[in-house]
């Protein structure tokens, strides 16, 4: 944590700031560690700080001991206005893109403040050591569930009862639980993107598409699969190869030093080509860390299409085709750019299963 205290600082001096307020939880965990619903961070060019309430205080004591652990009582920002006269600084970036109007208005006291978009946006985008091994442990994990889930699904199953399932085994792993809920679809609900699990039936001669995420260690995972029960149409099995190709043409795209949008580019041209373009219908990736969705979005016509590739980004590659009515194929793998190239982190293979 240190060292990212000290690229943080290194950014709040070319920022020509004298401190910076964090108050977004996915930031306080990145700079501490530390988890809660109530904590605020205050770094400056030489120091750093966290405050918690009386719910946490104890906790923070014993887990953050090189910190200073200061005590909310009452309003937050009273405290924390003691404590920035007290190190005498004078101009203080905020997050403005992660608090209320409300708390904006009462930004106020003798200092100058200046809200900032994304503050640690690339400094996140670019995972270290111990994130990189938290994230593969974390999708270790996810392959387990998957493969032991894979096992008991059978028709008559309910869709939530496929769930219940896989929440099960997340925490039975040691998960803290899903990073997003889990999209159990099954039928021609698999050609809603994000469908809602439902108490629908999971019936033969059917797909079911399983987009599932767990939370390991504060790290989400991500991961979407299409299986079939019983043997497949025609129609489904063109569409599936399909949508295999497109997200290994889309893999071989990760490149450092490339735009970020040129994966997306690859996946969408070849569908486009073999007459499905209007059929996929949301971007190719995104960025997964802390957050579920994270920067960059892997999509050519997004605001992010020209962010460079970088080694140590974690993304997610996962096309898909939607025929409404019919039914839906995603596939989803998370990759991390390793040795200037795209390694994917999932073990399970993108062939398609026949149950």
């Amino acid at each position: 944590m240190k060292e990212r205290i000290k690229r943080v600082q290194e950014l709040i001096r070319k920022s020509n700031l004298d401190a910076f307020l964090f108050t977004s939880q996915p930031n306080v965990f990145y700079l501490s560690g530390f988890r809660s619903s109530h904590a605020y961070i205050i770094i400056t060019q030489d120091s750093y700080h966290l405050f918690t309430d009386g719910r946490y205080y104890e906790k923070a004591i014993k887990e953050l001991r090189d910190w200073d652990i200061i005590l909310l009582e009452g309003d937050p920002l009273k405290g924390i206005y003691k404590v920035l006269r007290k190190l005498k600084v004078q101009s203080v970036g905020y997050e403005e893109d992660k608090i209320s109007c409300e708390f904006r208005k009462r930004l106020k006291g003798s200092f100058k403040w200046e809200g900032k978009r994304g503050f640690l946006r690339d400094l996140r985008a670019i995972k270290d050591p111990i994130e990189l091994e938290r994230i593969r442990e974390g999708v270790k994990v996810s392959d387990r569930v998957y493969r032991r889930v894979l096992n008991r699904i059978r028709e008559g199953l309910r869709e939530l009862e496929v769930r219940a399932m896989i929440v099960q085994e997340f925490f039975k792993e040691g998960a803290m639980g899903e990073s997003f809920p889990t999209i159990v679809a099954s039928g021609e609900a698999s050609s809603i993107p994000h469908w809602e699990t439902s108490n629908r039936v999971i019936r033969h001669g059917k797909p079911l598409l399983i987009d599932m995420g767990l939370v390991w260690k504060g790290y989400c995972t991500d991961f979407t699969r299409t299986i079939h029960l019983g043997r497949v149409s025609p129609e489904f099995k063109r569409v599936y190869s399909i949508v295999k190709d497109a997200h290994l043409f889309a893999l071989e795209k990760v490149k450092a030093g490339r735009k970020i949008g040129e994966i997306d580019r690859a996946a969408r041209e070849y569908i486009k080509k073999k007459g499905f373009g209007k059929f996929f219908i949301h971007s190719t990736g995104h960025g997964v860390g802390i957050e579920i969705h994270e920067f960059p979005r892997v999509y050519f016509k997004g605001v992010d299409r020209d962010v460079p590739i970088e080694e140590g980004m974690v993304f997610t590659i996962e096309p898909g085709i939607y025929l409404e009515g019919k039914f839906g194929v995603r596939l989803e793998n998370m990759v991390v750019v390793k040795g200037g190239i795209g390694e994917v982190l999932s073990n399970i293979p993108l062939d398609l299963i026949e149950l």
